[in-house]
This record gives structure tokens, sequence and C-alpha cells, in this order.
């Protein structure tokens, strides 16, 4: 190849590269980065290499941007829906480059950062348009498990495109920029004769308080620090450990905590008092989270009795019961802090959708292989003991002093078990009530009366919790257990 011919070639894919001036112009005056933008900033500097930089049709550029980099020293594939292009929508080229990038990356065993802005689906292109989307759907679900997927919400992300994020390990959305709906605004209007606004359907806090997204962020910069925090704490793939970092004592001890705050007990047993906390606004009775203990990554979840006595919530159940299944994809151990009373009481028409999610969570326990630990800091009552960890579904159980664990609260069970002495008691009503409640909180269902009959392995000091839980994850590193020869099970839905 001539001299003259190199130059000609290059100019021209200098010129597909720049992209449509205007529309780039029109694309930050909006207040968003441009999808080369958002891949540079997500990548190490220098690391980008682009593939299927010229594909094309007939002029139509596919209007997404594919390769691979790395994100600190890690090797990652990237997909960026770019807006200038016919608004990001969905069509056969840009499935075409996102499926190849999706197939690398489970061949590689490598993680996947999704940049979506798409205003949905290219409709000139009719049915093969909608086919292009399944194409991604169907790569999507069988990498679940298999390697990370971090979804990114970075501008308008409408209809099938919201179904990438939803298929997503952790999505993330920039409230200043990002807006995730089933259907946009003007749809919506059409259908239901309303004016909505966008940010209401599905901004970043809107989402987050229906549990659409893992996490929220103010700005695009903030989202895409978030991915690189989320990939930190995750593994490349299935066939690997995550990165153990060793930034904390591990003998430490902790200082007197509230075991009724799930925020305290989160931030004395991370090491550093740092972890990363996924669906905050949503289901609030339970919180989850990664973090490290002992240099290992772990998910923690850990009841929130300052919301509703800790009690396990439809909304509640169904979002540890995802980052369960999340942390056992990959191997990381679940830690669980328990102080509930229970299942929260259901409204009559909710009764089927509690009983749904509380199943979804027994079974995501009870299926998960990856080594579990639970801690009982305060009350265990009736399915949180059995739901979140109690001894048939963990490797090794504690209880703290003072702990309750019971099938019933002993409000209810003094009910049942000294109705005659409440009767026959001379005593005022309530103090005998009283004495009762603490007699059998005390000598039927403590941690020591659980102990004795083999529900928990050990009445322990609360100072040394940390040290205990890290022992244990220490000695089940080398757990090796698999579930009977099945095509799946079948998770109640």
């Amino acid at each position: 190849m001539s001299e003259q011919n190199l130059k000609q070639v290059l100019a021209k894919k200098q010129a597909i590269l720049q992209g449509d001036a205007d529309r780039i112009a029109k694309q930050r005056a909006s207040g968003k980065l441009t999808a080369r933008e958002r891949v540079l900033k997500l990548l190490d500097e220098g690391s980008f290499v682009e593939m299927d930089v010229l594909v094309s049709k007939a002029n139509d550029f596919a209007g997404v941007i594919t390769g691979y980099g790395t994100v600190e020293d890690r090797p990652v594939y990237v997909f960026a829906q770019d807006f200038t292009v016919h608004g990001g929508a969905m069509g056969q080229q840009q499935a075409a480059k996102i499926c190849k990038v999706l197939d690398l990356a489970l061949k590689t065993g490598t993680p996947v950062v999704a940049m979506c802005d798409s205003a949905g689906v290219r409709v000139d292109e009719g049915a093969q348009a909608m086919n292009a989307y399944a194409s991604i759907y169907a790569k999507l679900a069988r990498m679940s498990g298999v390697v990370p997927v971090i979804a990114l919400v970075l501008g308008p992300v409408v209809g099938g495109a919201a179904m990438i994020a939803q298929l997503a390990d952790v999505s993330i959305e920039a409230e200043n920029v990002g807006q995730l709906m089933v259907y946009g605004p003007q749809v919506m209007s059409a259908i239901t004769g309303k004016t909505y606004d966008a940010k209401a359907l599905g901004g970043a806090q809107a989402m987050s308080e229906q549990g659409g997204i893992a996490l929220t962020a103010q700005t695009e910069d903030e989202a895409i620090s978030l991915a690189v925090k989320v990939l930190d704490y995750l593994p490349a793939c299935n066939a690997e450990d995550a990165p153990i970092v060793d930034t904390d004592d591990m003998n430490r001890l902790l200082p007197q905590v509230d075991a009724a705050d799930a925020e305290a007990l989160l931030s004395v047993m991370a090491d550093g008092a740092s972890w990363l906390e996924l669906y905050k606004d949503w289901g609030k009775e339970i919180r989850i989270a990664l973090c490290r203990m002992g240099g290992r990554t772990v998910g923690m979840v850990v009841s929130n009795a300052k919301e509703n006595d800790g009690m396990l919530t439809p909304a509640a159940a169904a979002k540890a019961a995802r980052f369960i299944r999340l942390c056992d994809c990959y191997n990381i151990p679940v830690v669980s802090l328990i102080n509930s009373k229970g299942v929260a009481v259901p409204e009559v028409k909710a009764q089927s959708w509690t009983m749904i999610t509380t199943a979804q969570l027994l079974y995501a326990y009870a299926e998960a292989t990856a080594p579990k630990v639970s801690v009982v800091v305060g009350n265990a009552i009736g399915q949180a003991y059995v739901a979140m960890g109690g001894k048939a579904n963990a490797d090794m159980t504690y209880a703290w002093p003072g702990a309750v664990i019971s099938a019933l609260t002993p409000e209810a069970a003094v009910q049942v078990l000294y109705a005659d002495e409440l009767m026959e008691s001379r005593q005022d009503p309530l103090e005998s009530r009283k004495e009762l409640e603490q007699r059998f909180a005390q000598d039927v269902a403590d941690g020591v009366a659980a102990a004795a009959d083999g529900m928990v392995d050990d009445v322990i000091d609360p100072a040394q919790t940390r040290q205990y839980v890290i022992a244990a994850l220490e000695m089940l590193s080398s757990k090796r257990e698999s579930n009977p020869p099945k095509k799946h099970g079948n998770l109640p839905l």
C-alpha cells in the first residue's frame, strides 16, 4: 500500500471516529459525555483497544462502541451505546457488535461493563431489530453466573434497552442523565392520557426505591467510579476467586455496638470500615453490602432492626435472595447478622407475594454452596432464623449473649405456653406477663439454650465477632460442595 493510500484510509477512519460534530455538541450540551469519553474514563489510560471500528451498513453506523482494556490492571470488555447515532437505538449492526464482545468475554472469563444510552429500538428495521435485542438477552442469560456484568444507565434507557440493565449482575444509574423506563413519557401519556415526567418515571432515585437498580450516582463520573468499585470486589469469572487485599487487622476487637444499628454493624465488621451497599433504598428491613473481611470479599446480609424490627417484608426478602445468589455465583462467602422478629404480617391481598419472596430467600440460602457464616446478634424469630442462614443453612452459626432464638416472639410464646399461669397469677397482669416473657427469653429461647440443642455453634463475646467470623471464613476457604446433578432448580417466582 502506498503512503498516499495509507493517508486516505487513516483520514476516512479518523472521520468515522470523530462522529457527527453537531450531534456530539448536542450530547455535551445536554450534560452527557460521549460514548468514547465514557469508555476512556472507565479504562486505564492507554489500555483501550476498540473492536469493529468501521462496522457499517450503507453508511449507517451501528451506534455502539465496543472493545476491551483494563480497569486497575484487570482485563475488562466494554460496550457503550452512542446516543449521537440514531439515539443509540438498537439494530442488527449494534447487536452484532455487542454479541461479539459478550462471546469473547464468555470465552476468556472476563467481566463486561455495559454503558447504556438508548432511546429504544430501530423501528425502521422491524422484526429484525426486535430479534437483535433477543440475541443480546440470550447471550446475557447464558453468561449469568459465569462472568460479572455491570450495567450503567447513562441516558434514556427505554423498553428493550432497559432489559439489559435488569439482566446485569449490578446496575448503576446516574441521576443527572439517566432514565430507566419500560415506556417513555410520550408513550405512557398516549396510553393513559396523563402527563409524565421522565425523571419521576425512571430517574435514579425513583428506580432505587423500586429496586430497579442496585446503585445510584449523582453524575456520570460517580457512576463510572462505582463500577470500578464493584469490579474490585468481584472475581473475573466463576472459576476464579476475588482478589485478596489485606488492609486491616484480622484480630481487631469490635467496639460496643447497638445490635439494632445495621450501619454500625457493617462498619465495625468490614475491613477498614469500608463497604459498598446495594439496593439501599429498597427493602430497608435488610441491608446488603459487599466488603472485605480478613482481606477476602464477603457479602454481608444484615437485619436492620431500626426498620419495622427488621421483620422480613417481600421487598427485603427478594433483595436479600438476589444478593445471595449473586455472591454464590462467584463463590463469595455470605455473612449474615440476624436481628429480626420474623416475617411481617402481610395485607390480606399480599399473602401470596409474602410467601413467594420468603420462599425465595429460603431457597437462595439453601441452594448456595459458597461459605455461609451467621451470627444472631439479637432476635431470630421464626422464619428470620430459618431463612437467614440458621443452623440448617449455614456452615457456622454463632449467637451473642442475650440473643433470642425461637419460633415465636416472647410476647406470643407466653400467650401460648403460659396461658394458665397468666390466668392464675395474682400480680398485676402486665407485670406478670413481663416476668413470664423474661423467663421464656432467658430459659427457653436464649443463645445458650440454642447452643445446648445444637442450633448454634457457640455463644460468643460480641467484641470477638470479627475474629470468629474471619477464622470461620479461613477454614471454609477450601470448601467444596455441589448440588445434585440437575438442569436447574425451580426457584419460587
